[in-house]
């Protein structure tokens, strides 16, 4: 037996209704059809009391299989939790910024905007990337010929209209964009 799409797994969890007054986004590779075998599901939550969030988490997800919480060191201090449910493993990464203003948030947006622009080809290169160990935003810094810190490159990307995004994607990869 397969292990269910993302989509399902996450609807088996019950987590977008256990998270539900933390704003829980679905981000990563799966949304955007470029999950590889090992990945996981991201999910982003808006988290102004990193206490009561890791209360409510460990509450609902403490039970599943190789869970473990913590909270990082830096300024705003986010919580993450992971866990495997339905053969995935689940990261829930909760911050006291809202979701739209989270870095993770802010990359999978222009992902998908990309992936939106550049149509199949645009995900090919960017998994052959993947496929060869790039983290995803390398792999897309990697597919469309960006220089510099990925992670800040891409985020450079988020203020730009589809068409230079589309003229970017153009001059990375061969032939005219493709939908």
């Amino acid at each position: 037996m397969s292990r269910p799409n993302h989509r399902d797994a996450i609807d088996r969890t019950g987590l977008l209704a256990a998270l539900a007054a933390y704003d829980p986004r679905i981000a990563g590779t799966p949304p955007l059809g470029l999950d590889l075998p090992a990945s996981d599901i991201d999910i982003l939550c808006h988290a102004p009391d990193p206490v009561r969030f890791t209360s409510d988490v460990w509450m609902a997800f403490g039970s599943c299989q190789d869970f473990r919480v913590w909270q990082w060191s830096t300024a705003d201090r986010p919580v993450v939790a992971t866990f495997v449910a339905y053969d995935w493993r689940f990261e829930v990464f909760g911050q006291a910024k809202p979701v739209s203003e989270q870095t993770g948030w802010r990359h999978f947006v222009v992902e998908r905007r990309l992936l939106a622009l550049g149509g199949r080809r645009l995900a090919a290169c960017v998994m052959a990337f993947r496929r060869n160990g790039l983290k995803t935003e390398p792999a897309f810094a990697a597919a469309l010929k960006l220089q510099g810190n990925p992670y800040q490159t891409l985020l450079g990307l988020d203020d730009h209209g589809d068409e230079a995004l589309a003229q970017l994607i153009d001059r990375s990869i061969d032939g005219p964009h493709a939908t």
